[in-house]
């Protein structure tokens, strides 16, 4: 009778093992496939034309900046590059401002209507927003809002709020209510008690939905090619795309991957510098 027992539990540490093997061979080929088109962009950005074409697997012969002071200045990647910080830095500050205000009304106050107000927000995450497009773009028009960087901001903060409500709601519901309440008793009003004592409490949520926005504003290239035709108000993506379009059969490929480098850049710091935060934001809600 205990020889069974015994069996069993070594054929599940067996197959326990076999499992933890299989994944993590997964996780390392995933891994491989992210980071070596990565790690070669960066690698091309230093090369020189031809041997981007001859050796595209070598090393550099030497570190050429060069391309990356040619795509900085002459291919106005400097221009797009302060649009792209304006615009999202912009949209970024309206959205969590915006999103954490509502999010906190429908997670901590009962009134009429809010689940509806709420499965409204959440419709929205299901809307493709390539059919809003059209009537998007006559609205914009008609309110004189085409090429500006005000006017894409606006639509950054109504395109973002959705996920930003859907994800900051429930992380509302997660905090303590004793917190607000004793706030409450203190005197302090409900304005006050929501910046002073729960937006700080609510940093790593915020933190969290702040970088998934991020992600997304910064490389959105949709919204700005249709509402944003100016080419001084360009942004990154469509600096990118026109760097591309532009080499006709010449070619600067150094010049280009030097482009998508810088475009990477701010998106990998930002991860790696709140990566702690984001997984602390998206466990934080699971346990009250």
């Amino acid at each position: 009778m205990s020889e069974e027992p015994a069996q069993s539990v070594k054929e599940k540490s067996s197959e326990g093992k076999v499992l933890n093997v299989f994944s993590h061979g997964v996780l390392v080929i995933w891994a491989i496939l992210v980071v070596m088109p990565l790690l070669w962009a960066i690698m091309a950005s230093f090369k020189t034309d031809d041997s981007i074409l001859s050796t595209p697997w070598a090393l550099p012969d030497k570190l050429h900046f060069e391309n990356w002071s040619r795509a900085w200045s002459q291919a106005h990647m400097s221009d797009y590059f302060l649009n792209t910080i304006l615009v999202v830095g912009g949209s970024l500050i309206g959205t969590l401002l915006l999103g954490s205000m509502a999010a906190y009304v429908l997670a901590r106050f009962d009134f009429p209507g809010n689940r509806f107000v709420y499965y409204l927000f959440i419709g929205g995450m299901s809307f493709p927003i390539i059919l809003a497009l059209v009537p998007l773009f006559f609205v914009m028009n008609n309110m004189g809002l085409l090429n500006t960087r005000h006017g894409l901001i606006m639509v950054y903060i109504a395109y973002s709020l959705p996920f930003t409500v859907f994800f900051l709601t429930s992380f509302f519901r997660s905090l303590p209510s004793s917190v607000a309440e004793a706030a409450m008793l203190d005197g302090a009003s409900h304005t006050r008690t929501f910046f002073q004592v729960m937006l700080p409490m609510a940093k790593p949520g915020l933190i969290s939905v702040g970088i998934f926005n991020f992600l997304g504003q910064w490389n959105q290239y949709l919204l700005p090619t249709v509402l944003n035709t100016d080419p001084k108000y360009r942004v990154l993506s469509q600096g990118l795309v026109e760097l591309a379009n532009g080499q006709g059969y010449k070619g600067d490929w150094s010049g280009l991957f030097a482009g998508l480098v810088m475009a990477m850049l701010p998106v990998l710091a930002a991860y790696i510098i709140f990566q702690r935060q984001v997984v602390a934001g998206l466990t934080a809600g699971a346990v009250k």
